[in-house]
């Protein structure tokens, strides 16, 4: 019979303690236990009760990992900077490395050539070998200049290429302008003059100079060097302007000539264009080599001290030196006499 067929409000039965609700709802919800357990039957064991889960947050198995921040930490900063400064070392020693071995053998091919030939020999003027003359100085920028040096000497040779180049575009530009006006013949030979005076001028006074003033460090070379130059450059202003009866294609020669002959004058303004990128370039080349000249310790003390060496180490010198003072000698013993 179901629950519902019994009386609810009836007294409970006594006489049998078990029939009491409560009893009989612990007896229905109790474990299994010993008794209960089969060891030969295949399937697992029943769980106990299974305890409610709560409403609690559920938690991840996987262990707790920080993020790494997009910004890195404060401590790395310094580490870059540091290791930006000793790579900047390291080239700056690779470098001084590669120039020191340049230099060396620079040094060696300079000692090769002297231990096979004995002695250098001239080698410019590049002449041919049945040339009458020879060659009268010796020019390598390879083997005398240091690495540090080699390209300011390079774009002074080239700036007196360059300037012997444009004396002989001068003679043929006033020789042009004979050729249109027969009152110009002043120019034209002096434009011949010119070119015959200062192309060996230019390389003897200044160009040689400066090339020995970098070759030994020589702060006597480095002063002739800057007291012929500026006269250099005043000669280059001149050119330049171009005074009708001096010589020179300047501008205002360039000018007269048009009014004569369109072509002779066209070629006369790009020979004045030529003087005018001369001066401008002998200018910045003269500010240049005064600004190395500060940084090789040369002075004007080391030029007197070269001067002085320089004259009395010199044959000529010593050698008229002794006949002054053995004539003195003479001429003081034949006093006493």
């Amino acid at each position: 019979m179901s629950d519902f067929d019994t009386n609810p409000f009836a007294e409970p039965d006594m006489n049998n303690p078990f029939q009491d609700p409560s009893v009989t709802q612990a007896r229905q919800t109790v474990t299994p236990g010993l008794e209960e357990y089969n060891p030969f039957t295949d399937g697992k064991p029943t769980p106990a009760i299974m305890a409610p889960r709560t409403g609690g947050p559920a938690v991840s198995a996987q262990p707790a990992i920080m993020k790494p921040t997009e910004e890195p930490p404060a401590y790395s900063q310094p580490q870059s900077q540091e290791q930006s400064r000793g790579a900047a070392e390291l080239l700056r020693r690779q470098e001084e490395l590669e120039r020191k071995a340049a230099e060396l053998d620079r040094r060696e091919r300079e000692m090769q050539s002297l231990s096979t030939s004995g002695e250098r020999k001239n080698n410019w003027p590049p002449l041919p070998e049945k040339f009458p003359v020879g060659p009268c100085f010796y020019h390598d920028i390879t083997v005398d200049i240091p690495v540090e040096f080699q390209k300011t000497v390079k774009i002074m040779y080239y700036l007196w290429m360059g300037h012997t180049g444009t004396l002989l575009v001068n003679v043929i530009g006033c020789m042009s302008w004979f050729f249109v006006d027969s009152q110009r013949g002043v120019d034209f030979g002096l434009s011949i003059l010119w070119f015959l005076l200062f192309t060996p001028c230019s390389f003897v006074c200044w160009y040689r100079p400066i090339y020995r003033a970098f070759k030994s460090d020589s702060s006597f070379n480095f002063f002739i060097f800057f007291f012929i130059y500026i006269c250099q450059f005043g000669i280059y202003v001149i050119q330049c302007i171009g005074i009708v009866g001096w010589g020179a294609s300047g501008w205002i020669s360039a000018l007269t000539a048009l009014n004569k002959s369109t072509p002779v004058g066209i070629i006369m303004v790009l020979i004045a264009a030529l003087f005018t990128a001369l001066a401008v370039l002998s200018l910045i080349m003269f500010k240049k080599v005064h600004t190395l000249y500060r940084t090789t310790g040369a002075s004007f003390e080391k030029a007197q001290q070269e001067f002085a060496t320089d004259v009395m180490s010199n044959k000529t010198v010593q050698t008229a030196a002794a006949n002054a003072a053995s004539r003195a000698a003479q001429g003081a013993f034949r006093e006493q006499v």
